[in-house]
């Protein structure tokens, strides 16, 4: 099975179960093969998480009814069964399965990017581990590999680079000159050079296009590197995120592994660019908030179109059964006057609403502004 692409529709699907019966298991183990090397590895993992879930589970009895007792146990038993004799580990770097036997829901998720293990079991479900996979995959930026003879491009989805065009056009050599003096023979040369990085600049303007807002990164010899910018239209290099110097018959892993920096330095741009929108729009007292308290109600409200909430951000917070609003003190609900249930993952219901309503999330993991509040915050579009 190919690895799944994480969408925000497909988050904003997920943010919208409810589990009847109040038993919605997610459970998500990491692939990566650093860290998972072997199949072995895997299921070991995977069995730890399955025995731990299942002991907290058995640990919380008084709590949950025989029907909720047996539904957990028969998700957690599938979920290892799914693991064990249907997932197929080529091209996955990590797994989600969300289970509810009572509501007959099952969704298995291959992922092409690595998550945190964890396993939960609550009324709705585990959705925070796929953020940043669905904001990568909302990205995908093009990689434009450059030579005088070779013109490649890809497109980054989901961790792994997609082949868009090729293009090879062969050059003549120094022996093949004949009669021709040197001079006229390099200028012929230097013609079909140029000639053929018009081409490729020229594929990449049509990929650009069809693209609005994709990031360019071009990996070329130095030498070729200003040369070939020269070709783009201003549009195009206004898309221009990053150089990323590569052997000429670079391929793969190798390619992957040349542009990763500029990849990382991108992000930490982009997230420098919205807490800078963020921190401009609190000191205008626009449409942002700061801190629990008013995040908590914003979302709740439908009003957040951009979440940021950094890795470890987290806080209990109170959810209304019958209508899920969400604030920070216990009570009853003040839409529908029922009593309030306290849960301690905060930042995955705070996500929830934020996907429900039609907004997003950017996690901020490079600066450290959201500190001094909490660790989240939001741009708000009303």
């Amino acid at each position: 099975m190919a690895a799944t692409s994480v969408s925000w529709e497909t988050l904003r699907e997920l943010a919208g179960f409810r589990s009847r019966t109040g038993c919605a298991v997610s459970c998500y183990v990491d692939l990566d093969p650093h860290d998972t090397p072997t199949p072995a590895d895997a299921r070991v993992r995977m069995h730890a998480l399955i025995d731990e879930a299942g002991k907290r589970a058995e640990a919380n009895r008084l709590e949950r009814t025989h029907e909720q007792l047996v539904s957990i146990r028969g998700d957690l038993q599938r979920i290892e069964g799914y693991f064990g004799s249907e997932l197929a580990r080529d091209g996955i770097r990590g797994v989600a399965v969300f289970a509810a036997a009572g509501d007959d829901f099952w969704r298995p998720l291959p992922l092409a990017g690595s998550v945190p293990d964890t396993v939960k079991v609550d009324t709705e479900l585990c959705v925070a581990p796929l953020v940043p996979l669905a904001a990568d995959s909302s990205s995908r930026p093009l990689v434009a590999v450059v030579g005088r003879e070779r013109g490649d491009l890809f497109e980054l989805r989901e961790g792994r680079l997609a082949a868009i065009t090729s293009r090879f056009d062969e050059q003549p050599r120094r022996h093949d000159q004949g009669g021709w003096s040197q001079a006229n023979y390099q200028r012929h040369v230097d013609n079909l050079a140029g000639r053929h990085l018009r081409g490729v600049a020229d594929e990449v303007e049509r990929a650009l296009r069809q693209r609005r807002g994709a990031d360019l990164i071009v990996a070329c010899a130095e030498e070729t590197r200003d040369e070939f910018l020269g070709l783009l239209s201003g549009q195009a290099r206004r898309a221009f995120a990053g150089w990323a110097p590569v052997e000429a018959h670079a391929t793969g892993s190798e390619l992957l592994e040349s542009v990763r920096p500029v990849l990382e330095r991108r992000r930490a741009e982009k997230e420098a660019e919205t807490v800078t929108r963020w921190r401009d729009a609190l000191g205008r007292n626009a449409r942002a908030s700061a801190g629990w308290g008013a995040t908590v109600e914003d979302a709740s409200d439908g009003r957040i179109d951009l979440l940021l909430y950094e890795p470890r951000a987290n806080q209990p917070v109170e959810r209304c059964p019958a209508c899920g609003r969400l604030q920070l003190v216990d009570g009853a609900c003040p839409l529908d006057g029922a009593e309030l249930e306290r849960c301690d993952d905060g930042i995955d219901l705070v996500l929830h609403r934020t996907l429900e309503f039609g907004g997003t999330a950017q996690l901020i993991a490079n600066r450290p502004d959201l500190g001094a509040v909490g660790g989240i915050g939001a741009l708000l579009r009303f």
